[in-house]
């Protein structure tokens, strides 16, 4: 190989190189990947995904089909799923995978919370008018009679199979199947490499990495008051950075009778709509799932008793955003962490939709 010649390989594997790396840092600073956005309705809801690809691929086949695959075993509104048929003592039915995690996932916040989370909360969600029953029956002989279904100890899993310790005991996984989704979703991304991603389905969100423009994922938080204009919904804005994040609260499914307001958020303990001054629960977490099952919890438990159940349960990670009532003026309370990631709203957010993604 004479001179020239090989001073031209030079040249072109130097260059290589230097596109190679050029290319690696517009990857890391998430630049030049085409941004993929889909979107539908799953589980009574709808859903937006975001994320970025170095190779263009679209996945939206594959979280439909993934979606409605989570729908056939949690989901109590299809009666041929999985949790409907163990809530028939259908003597053929096993657990797969979804139900199994969600089941261990909730046993183990039930255990945490002393049961103020609990599965087994069905008959009640249905008698309250709240679940696939539409019918509402709520007298107090009927509530006492249906909270001796309620309790989380009188169900477990042996060899796939769900054992109960009565007959009419039922399942409601609603207040943990959404989180659990997001993250199934999640995962499956990054089983295809994607490093760069925000998934919400209902509202409940789990981001990694940065948006496009370096940026890090923002989504809002709203007020809990349905009559207020667009413009004055949404209280705080939260960065995400590769952590997970859900909402509960009792101001948007509920009803009225008699001049009394019915949330659709059930205490086990007393068979009634949870009571207590706490308008809404936002929780971060490192898995959606979990943050799904304790914002439900927190408004179950209340104000008070969620703070002080954080203070003896720093080992869960959990950090808290708390819209409250205070004698008919409503209040924030914040964890320490969570406050580095709240910044104010900005006038340019005023027109969005009322989703909270931002």
């Amino acid at each position: 190989m004479n001179n020239k010649n090989h001073t031209l390989n030079i040249t072109i594997r130097s260059l290589l190189v230097f596109y190679f790396i050029v290319w690696c840092i517009q990857i890391a600073a998430g630049q030049n990947m085409p941004v993929i956005k889909i979107s539908g309705e799953a589980q009574g809801t709808t859903y937006r995904i975001t994320y970025s690809s170095n190779d263009n691929s679209n996945y939206a086949i594959e979280v439909d089909s993934l979606l409605k695959e989570i729908d056939s075993s949690l989901s109590s509104y299809l009666p041929v799923s999985i949790i409907s048929r163990m809530n028939t003592n259908d003597t053929g039915v096993v657990a797969d995978r979804f139900f199994t995690d969600v089941f261990k996932k909730s046993q183990e916040v039930s255990d945490r919370t002393k049961g103020a989370f609990d599965i087994t909360i069905a008959p009640l969600v249905n008698a309250w008018g709240f679940g696939y029953e539409r019918n509402t029956i709520h007298d107090k002989h009927k509530i006492d009679s249906l909270r001796n279904l309620i309790g989380y100890r009188m169900v477990r899993l042996s060899s796939n199979k769900l054992i109960k310790e009565k007959r009419d005991i039922m399942l409601d996984v609603n207040a943990i199947a959404q989180g659990y989704s997001v993250d199934i979703v999640s995962d499956f991304l990054e089983s295809k490499g994607i490093t760069s991603y925000l998934v919400e389905i209902g509202g409940e969100v789990r981001a990694k990495g940065k948006k496009e423009n370096g940026a890090l994922w923002k989504i809002g938080i709203e007020q809990p008051l349905d009559n207020l204009p667009v413009k004055k919904r949404i209280e705080k804005i939260i960065s995400l950075k590769n952590i997970a994040i859900a909402t509960s609260g009792n101001y948007r499914k509920y009803f009225e009778e008699n001049g009394q307001k019915y949330s659709h958020i059930i205490d086990p303990a007393t068979g009634y709509p949870a009571r207590n001054n706490l308008l809404s629960a936002t929780v971060i977490a490192a898995d959606c799932i979990s943050a799904d099952a304790y914002a439900t919890t927190f408004m179950v438990m209340g104000l008070e008793k969620s703070r002080q159940f954080l203070s003896q349960n720093k080992d869960l990670n959990l950090e808290v955003f708390f819209i409250y009532d205070d004698n008919g003026k409503w209040k924030t309370y914040a964890s320490e962490k969570i406050k580095k990631w709240m910044s104010e709203p900005k006038q340019d957010y005023a027109n969005k939709p009322r989703r909270k993604i931002i």
